[in-house]
Order: structure tokens, then C-alpha cells, then sequence
């Protein structure tokens, strides 16, 4: 097996010193040398002069398109150029990376760069989502929830009567494979309707790790079940612990209040799937990870509009 590529930052400029050689590359990443219209599929295409209105039209239906069609770069006015160095931002910031750093090193504003980010985790929202996988996760899995949001200690103190210690913080349910992937996911409460995406996600007969929750107690009609009791201080007993999947969380928490500060409820399942994503394709060399985010981006569309209504 090749070693993964990563490349630094001085590299990175090496390789894509212009506009011109990332569009160049997102070419190569879509269409591999045979240009294809995203309307109507058609191999007949030619280059326009200029490149305008578009750099290709196609001779069979008569519309033009752009490397950008047909994705989530639709209608964005920043450069390739810019698209690249973000997600090559992203990729190697293993708690992530803020909009407003983003921002500065880009030379855009917080809004603008928090929309290109947004539109990033929206790639990587695919095959490790809740509704795209079909592969399940075996052998020995745990299994265990966390809650993200701000702690009560640092309300003012008539706000901090008002919740008791979790009422006002979400939570992210996770599974991980003994030393494998992870598919984590935001949960509107805490109670048995967590047993849907267990089931979904982790192959029946699988060894199945938790901690002493009333809500996995279930869990034994359709696996081999084991727990530790942390509230007595067990931790590991035997094969018997969470580690793995609390490992990730401490991760996830990092980025959280070193990098983020704050993850709305309405935007979690994004960086939630972020740090999944980033975690699964650990292995991955630098420019195989955008290589994956590129394919990722075929097909999906998240305007400004969908992310602020409701």
C-alpha cells in the first residue's frame, strides 16, 4: 500500500500557484480529460472563446457549464482558487478551523467564509449520514452519547434555575468500530428512539459496548451486549469499555470550545459529520482527502437561504 501524500502549506502554493491550475485540477477530478455535460450528459462540448458566458457549451442541448455546474460551487462567485485552499484548510486543522480565521487568511469576509465552510461539510454529509450508508458497522462496536452546549455554571444565575444539568444542551449519539469508523448523529432526546439508528448502523450480532444507560438495555435482544458502570467508577472491564468512542468525543469537544465556541442545534449534525468524516478518512494523504470532498461535491446544492430560514 503507497503512503498517503500530505503536503505542506509551501507545497500546496507550489502546486497550485493560480486560478488557472485549480480549475485545471477540478477539471481532472470531474472529468478525467473527457469533458461530459452536467445537463444533458452529452460527450459533444466544445470551449468557448474567453470562457465566456461559461468555458464549455454543450453542442447536443445547448447550454453552457462550468467545472462548477451541477455542484455544491454552483453560483459562487469565489475563485476556484479560494474553494481549494479552504478545504485544504479544513483537511489538515484536525479540530477544524473558525470562519473568521478562515476568513483572514482567505481575504473574504466571516460571512462569506462561513458559507464556503458550511458548503464544504455539506460534500462530506454523503456516505457517512444517517440516510446514505448501506455498509454497517461489526464486530466489536461502542456505543455512547455526549451532550454539547454551553454549561450552566457560566449562565447568569436566574437562567441557570431555569435547566437542570443536560435540559440545555443537545445530544450527539456514536458508534465506533473497535479501532474503525465512526458514524455519529444529533438526537432530539434521550430515550429508546436511539435504538433506530443503532439498528441501522451496527450489523445484527455484533459485539456491542456501552455504558450502564438505561436506554441500551434493549440492546441484548439483537446483540451481544456488554457495559461498564461509570457511575461506580468502572471504566474497562476486559474487552468490556467505551474508550474508543469517548476518545472521539474528546476530539469533537476540543474543536468545540477551542475552535467553534458555539455549534447551533440547527447546524450540529454538520460539524458533527465534519469531525466524523475527518476521523474516517484518517489515512487518507492530503490531496486524496480533497480528491473524496470534489466527488462528494457532484450533485449537491446548499444556498445561503437554507441555512438561515428557520
Amino acid at each position: 500500500m503507497s503512503k498517503p501524500e500530505n503536503i505542506s502549506l509551501y507545497q500546496f502554493f507550489e502546486r497550485f500557484p493560480n486560478e488557472e491550475s485549480a480549475r485545471v485540477y477540478f477539471e481532472k477530478k470531474r472529468w478525467n480529460d473527457q469533458i461530459v455535460c452536467p445537463h444533458c450528459g452529452s460527450e459533444k462540448t466544445s470551449e468557448c472563446k474567453n470562457h465566456k458566458p461559461m468555458p464549455y457549451r454543450c453542442k447536443s442541448c445547448r447550454k453552457h457549464f462550468s467545472v462548477r455546474t451541477g455542484t455544491v460551487l454552483a453560483e459562487s462567485r469565489l475563485p476556484l482558487h479560494k474553494w481549494l485552499m479552504a478545504m485544504y484548510m479544513l483537511t489538515t486543522a484536525r479540530k477544524g478551523i473558525s470562519s473568521v480565521q478562515m476568513a483572514k487568511e482567505l481575504g473574504i469576509t466571516q460571512k462569506s467564509a462561513w458559507f464556503l465552510a458550511q458548503r464544504i461539510r455539506e460534500c462530506w454529509f454523503g456516505k457517512d449520514s444517517d440516510s446514505d450508508r448501506s455498509d454497517k458497522l461489526e464486530g466489536i462496536v461502542e456505543v455512547d452519547e455526549t451532550y454539547v452546549g454551553g454549561k450552566n455554571k457560566g449562565m447568569h444565575a436566574h437562567k441557570r434555575k431555569q435547566h437542570t444539568r443536560f435540559s440545555n444542551k443537545q445530544i450527539v449519539l456514536g458508534m465506533r468500530e473497535r479501532n474503525g469508523n465512526v458514524r455519529a448523529f444529533h438526537m432530539e432526546k434521550n430515550d429508546r428512539s436511539m435504538a433506530a439508528p443503532i439498528h441501522k448502523h451496527v450489523e445484527k450480532g455484533s459485539i456491542v459496548m456501552t455504558d450502564s444507560a438505561a436506554v441500551y438495555n434493549h440492546l441484548s435482544k439483537s446483540y451481544e451486549h456488554h457495559s461498564v458502570n461509570h457511575s461506580v467508577g468502572e471504566y474497562v472491564r476486559g474487552q468490556a469499555h467505551t474508550n474508543g468512542i469517548e476518545s472521539f468525543w474528546a476530539l469533537l469537544k476540543r474543536g468545540h470550545y477551542g475552535i467553534y465556541h458555539y455549534m447551533s442545534p440547527k447546524h450540529l449534525h454538520r460539524y458533527v459529520n465534519e469531525f466524523s468524516f475527518r476521523h474516517n478518512t484518517r489515512e487518507f494523504g492530503t490531496m486524496d482527502f480533497i480528491s473524496a470532498t470534489l466527488t462528494r461535491a457532484i450533485g449537491k446544492r446548499l444556498k445561503y437561504s437554507e441555512l438561515i430560514d428557520g
